[in-house]
């Protein structure tokens, strides 16, 4: 039988040497390739060729984030990155290579192989055969990713996702015309049904995580009042929805809008067509592409409700006519509230949904955190578990 002494020393070894091994465990590894799957195709990473349209321009920005080191005013990336390339099939397939100079330390994975104009059929399902270890999800197939045992991540609900009336077409002027459609969404419906509950409804341009005061904006629907507003009108005027012709979820919410306004007795036509990015966006373009309010996503730059906000103006604001003026660089909450409201009122932006970033994970993939907003895929921080019986470098 142990002595009390040799028995607590056996004790405080055993404690010591399993927290070790519980340590080892938990200490990234090493090397590996991380598979990633895009739904995009981008056809170049030349930060000075701009994408084809708003898809191909969000998977090459975080591209861009993975190859060059440093962000410049203008949006684009310059020096030398955590990887570099090391194969590229322009629209098809890259690979990525860590880069060992890298100053800020060499990535834990060795490459990533990125495989691009793949669908979300295929990403789920190359997800759920573990033959993928991230891809992007679109909200509306969380539950879908989640009865298939995919590992999800999702972020804040930092993507807004609004009708934007087009300045200078006629019937876009007419304030009566926005106020009636903008009262005759339903937006727990698109939520509950559409989106699956992956999103919130939204009444303001900032989330409530964001400024704090997102609920003071209301997000119900009046069927009533839009039809008082509508009978107002001596003629019944109609409107053409632009949508995103390459979104399925754009489709169904412009389908959605489409319903809720003919319960209200407005004639809105849906027009699927090519759309760019918010800040691509022109006034004469808008005005002469055919349609009276487009669906427009916009995606939080920053976290911080004024940078938010003054971004959004700079974006949309010539496009929908708004001019609210500007926030000082000191803006109180106070002043940034009463321009959300103002902008709101007018109702030339209508915000109809906050929609988080979903990302698809496999199990080998380790210290994952989803960006914030105006941040990118952090795929050089991530780490790849070895498989079991592996002998990977620690």
């Amino acid at each position: 039988m142990l002595s009390p002494r040799l028995a607590l020393i056996s004790v405080i070894s055993v404690c010591l040497f399993g927290a070790a091994r519980v340590e080892t465990a938990r200490r990234p590894r090493y090397g590996g390739t991380l598979r990633v799957e895009i739904g995009a195709a981008v056809n170049s990473v030349d930060p000075a060729i701009a994408p084809a349209g708003a898809e191909e321009a969000a998977a090459k920005e975080q591209i861009d984030a993975l190859i060059y080191d440093r962000r410049n005013s203008d949006g684009t990336f310059t020096g030398g990155g955590p990887f570099r390339i090391a194969e590229w099939d322009p629209g098809r397939h890259l690979t990525l290579a860590a880069n060992d100079d890298y100053p800020q330390g060499r990535p834990f994975i060795d490459s990533i192989e990125i495989q691009m104009a793949r669908n979300v059929h295929d990403r789920l399902l190359d997800l759920e055969l573990g033959k993928a270890d991230f891809a992007e999800i679109p909200p509306d197939q969380t539950r879908r990713a989640a009865d298939a045992g995919v590992r999800t991540s999702a972020s804040q609900p930092d993507e807004l996702i609004a009708l934007v009336f087009i300045s200078g077409r006629p019937t876009a002027e007419n304030a009566r015309v926005r106020e009636a459609l903008a009262c005759s969404l339903d937006r727990a419906a698109m939520v509950n049904f559409i989106l699956q509950k992956a999103g919130e409804p939204a009444g303001g341009l900032l989330p409530q995580w964001s400024s704090g005061t997102a609920f003071l904006f209301s997000t119900a629907s009046d069927v009533a009042h839009s039809k008082e507003l509508w009978s107002q009108m001596g003629s019944s005027p109609s409107l053409v929805l632009g949508y995103d012709s390459g979104d399925s979820l754009d489709q169904s919410l412009a389908e959605r809008i489409v319903v809720n306004a003919r319960d209200a007795g407005i004639i809105v036509t849906a027009k699927a067509m090519s759309v760019a990015k918010p800040a691509a966006l022109t006034a004469p373009a808008a005005a002469n592409s055919g349609v009276d309010v487009r669906l427009v996503h916009w995606r939080m730059p920053s976290p911080f409700p004024r940078t938010a906000l003054s971004q959004m103006l700079g974006e949309i604001g010539a496009v929908s006519g708004i001019d609210a003026g500007s926030l000082p660089d000191a803006a109180t909450p106070e002043q940034i509230y009463e321009l959300e409201r103002t902008i709101v009122g007018g109702f030339r932006i209508i915000p109809l949904v906050w929609v988080p970033q979903i990302y698809g994970l496999s199990a080998r993939v380790k210290d994952w955190k989803p960006p914030a907003p105006g941040e990118t895929w952090p795929l050089a921080d991530v780490w790849i578990d070895a498989p079991t019986g592996s002998t990977g470098v620690q």
